[in-house]
């Protein structure tokens, strides 16, 4: 007697359990039932006064065309019966799998928070001085990039030294692509960037191919300034891709040009809260956690915020509306965007 209660018992399989034991009418298959029966009732009755009639002509095909006339109608009502409850199942496994993917998120969040505050004191020391190590390299990069002499060339004998003059004007009809110093001197910092290769840069090259943009990112580093928001938005954007958030599957709102002036020039508060567009819940519910729990991660994104926030400040002066937005469309405007967000800088 057990064995058999044990066998007919249904296996709980979770959110894709099936109950194998109902075996209740589908309400479309009600419907279609009394649908097909009234049906059935009415042809008979018709058929009952009328009659199928005497004529000899139709032989008999009389009797094929009264079996058609009740039995089609009544196909057609069960296809559709068979249609509604197909549509429906697929609804609800759907519903099914969104809320399987939606608890697998949440117990993989649940589970990184569980291994932060179960993070032993000697795992803790160890990415403190990793950090201070970072810092500290950091601090000797600078230092020998500001201590280097550079070197100028002696004048050749066909040709006199001159003192820098200013640019050439450009020729009419022709518009002169300013250099974006960045508000440092070139002896100091190296060969002021231009522009459009400042913007370009701020995206990354597309693709292995794309020598424009390398090109322009190489000019770019040749910048100190722009070289330091470059290797902070380079380090931001690898570790973001450690998660799986990758700037190009983002699509952030779009703000008005005037609202990133206003951020660039130091206003903040409600004016410029669009700024933070990106409406990724994932990407900011990982990045909110990872924020909380990773001292490196935290690190490199507030010194990226920083750095974007202060070159943008230098610079939202001397760009145009069209090269302002083009570069709040680039990949590194995108991180600061949801890490602008997830750091709450445009509350």
């Amino acid at each position: 007697m057990s064995e058999s209660s044990e066998r007919k018992a249904p296996v709980d399989l979770g959110i894709y359990s099936r109950v194998a034991t109902d075996t209740s009418l589908d309400p479309a298959d009600k419907i279609a039932l009394i649908v097909s029966g009234i049906w059935v009732v009415l042809c008979v009755v018709f058929l009952a006064i009328v009659g199928i009639g005497g004529s000899e002509n139709l032989g008999s095909l009389r009797f094929l065309i009264v079996v058609l006339a009740v039995l089609l109608p009544v196909a057609l009502i069960w296809i559709g019966a068979i249609a509604v409850k197909s549509a429906r199942i697929m609804r609800e496994e759907s519903d099914r799998l969104q809320a399987s993917m939606d608890a697998m998120r949440q117990i993989y969040i649940t589970q990184a928070q569980m291994a932060a505050t179960t993070m032993g004191p000697n795992v803790e020391r160890k990415i403190d001085e990793i950090v201070k190590g970072q810092k500290r390299a950091e601090s000797a990069l600078a230092e020998f990039a500001t201590t280097r002499p550079i070197s100028v060339p002696e004048p050749s004998p066909e040709r006199p030294a001159v003192a820098p003059m200013a640019p050439a004007p450009a020729a009419p009809g022709v518009d002169a692509q300013p250099d974006l110093a960045l508000g440092t001197p070139a002896e100091i910092y190296g060969t002021p960037v231009s522009t459009v290769d400042f913007i370009t840069a701020m995206n990354f090259p597309e693709t292995a191919d794309d020598r424009a943009g390398f090109n322009a990112l190489r000019r770019a580093l040749a910048d100190r300034r722009a070289a330091v928001l470059i290797q902070a938005s380079q380090d931001v954007l690898t570790l973001l891709s450690q998660d799986g958030i990758y700037m190009d599957d983002l699509t952030p709102d779009r703000s008005k040009v005037e609202i990133w002036r206003r951020f660039a020039a130091g206003e903040r508060g409600r004016t410029v809260s669009g700024l933070g567009g990106v409406r990724d819940r994932s990407s900011l519910a990982l990045s909110a956690a990872r924020m909380r729990q990773d001292s490196i991660f935290r690190d490199a994104s507030h010194h990226f915020l920083r750095t974007f926030d202060k070159t943008l400040a230098s610079i939202a002066d001397r760009l145009s509306d069209e090269e302002l937005s083009a570069l709040t469309e680039t990949r590194t405007a995108r991180a600061f965007m949801l890490l602008g967000r997830v750091a709450g800088i445009f509350d």
